[in-house]
């Protein structure tokens, strides 16, 4: 049976990695729908090859540039066109979808992730913040979500059919960024063009920041005590520079199961879509060939010099509304960073006195969706404030 999908961040590399499953298994997967962001040239491209039903685009400003290039490349598409958030949710229900694949970054996940949930799809999910933001609401769906993260993946394999009271500890592992070597001194100089090259894997540019200040492993801590179930206090980071281990369990009984792969998210990717099957590696020459390691380093995180897996830990203790703040925060000081009007060293700075900021106002649990995104807002203005930069309500 073809299962239809509609699939959220089409263009970014977690979304072309979801559509070269789909070439290689044309039989089972058909696209429905496509939401992208500002690579309008590429989504052009995938509408002219997998001539899904409706699109959305992040900015209805690009609608004109986008539709001149659908004349180009895709003549033949008569589907709908929706923008903004709103047209997001439209393709997170659109008719006939059994599956909803979410490759987009940020809070904006949230609610068509949830749509999804609440209409009874699948969900399969690469967005870090519908669980940092939304876990509490998402928990009573877990049976329907499979996740894409590589971390994520690796723990799904090795925890199934194993009872919850069973599992001592997860570990996360981590490679660490690009100033995995670096003293404290040499990253208060890092700069942007250094943070945007990550030593092993190809990501956006905000996840690649996240990784370079690791508060990608906070976030990541966050998801899987929700995706899990698992006490904060048994989530342990390991650093592994190999990027070989994707991550691990142990179990009461003194066992570790771990899961390797290379270092690249097709396999991570294919095991999601096709879930609970396990179907050969679609990717040729993407494999990992155990008797070509020579060493697997581990060891653990240094929480002074990356102190945001600390406050992801710390928010997580806190409750629901500060994980949405650190979310928020965390989202407005990369893009600051991205702009080059702070430093490297003041996102975790400028999280960390948001966050002590929100717990002085006092921390809500369980906010609804609403609340959420009044969490979210604050946590943006406030950190353009610590920043010394005016809000700009407009863009929040």
């Amino acid at each position: 049976m073809t299962e239809m999908i509609s699939l959220l961040g089409s263009t970014g590399s977690i979304g072309t990695q979801v559509l070269d499953v789909v070439r290689r298994l044309p039989a089972r997967f058909q696209v429905k729908t496509l939401g992208a962001g500002k690579n309008l040239l590429k989504l052009a491209e995938q509408v002219a090859e997998f001539q899904p039903e409706a699109i959305a685009l992040q900015d209805e400003a690009d609608l004109p540039a986008l539709q001149a290039l659908l004349k180009e490349y895709a003549p033949q598409f008569e589907g709908e066109v929706f923008t903004g958030t709103d047209g997001l949710n439209q393709l997170a229900l659109w008719p006939s979808v059994d599956t909803l694949i979410v490759g987009l970054v940020g809070l904006v996940g949230l609610a068509p992730s949830l749509q999804a949930l609440q209409a009874g799809r699948k969900l399969l999910t690469a967005n870090k913040e519908t669980f940092v933001t939304g876990g509490h609401l998402v928990q009573p769906y877990l049976p329907q979500v499979v996740p894409i993260d590589s971390e994520h993946v690796a723990i799904h394999q090795c925890l199934k059919h194993e009872p919850a009271h069973t599992v001592e500890k997860l570990y996360l592992t981590a490679s660490g960024g690009p100033f995995r070597t670096f003293s404290k001194a040499q990253m208060d100089q890092v700069t942007l063009a250094q943070a945007l090259k990550h030593p092993k894997w190809v990501m956006g540019r905000k996840i690649t920041i996240d990784s370079a200040t690791m508060m990608n492993k906070g976030l990541e801590i966050i998801e899987a005590h929700w995706l899990f179930g698992i006490a904060y206090e048994r989530i342990q980071v390991v650093v592994h520079p190999e990027s070989v281990i994707h991550s691990g369990v142990a179990f009461n009984d003194g066992s570790i199961l771990a899961q390797l792969g290379a270092t690249d998210m097709h396999g991570p990717i294919q095991y999601a879509m096709t879930y609970p099957h396990r179907l050969p590696n679609t990717a040729p020459g993407v494999t990992l060939d155990l008797l070509s390691l020579s060493r697997l380093n581990l060891e653990p995180p240094d929480l002074e010099r990356f102190p945001c897996i600390r406050l992801a830990y710390e928010a997580g203790q806190l409750g629901s509304s500060a994980t949405c703040v650190l979310n928020g925060a965390d989202e407005m000081a990369v893009q600051l960073f991205l702009e080059e009007k702070i430093g490297f060293n003041d996102i975790a700075r400028l999280l960390s006195e948001t966050l002590s900021a929100h717990q002085r106002e006092g921390i809500t649990e369980k906010p609804a969706l609403d609340e959420i995104k009044a969490l979210d807002r604050w946590a943006r203005q406030s950190v353009l404030r610590l920043a010394g930069l005016e809000p700009d309500l407009t863009q929040i």
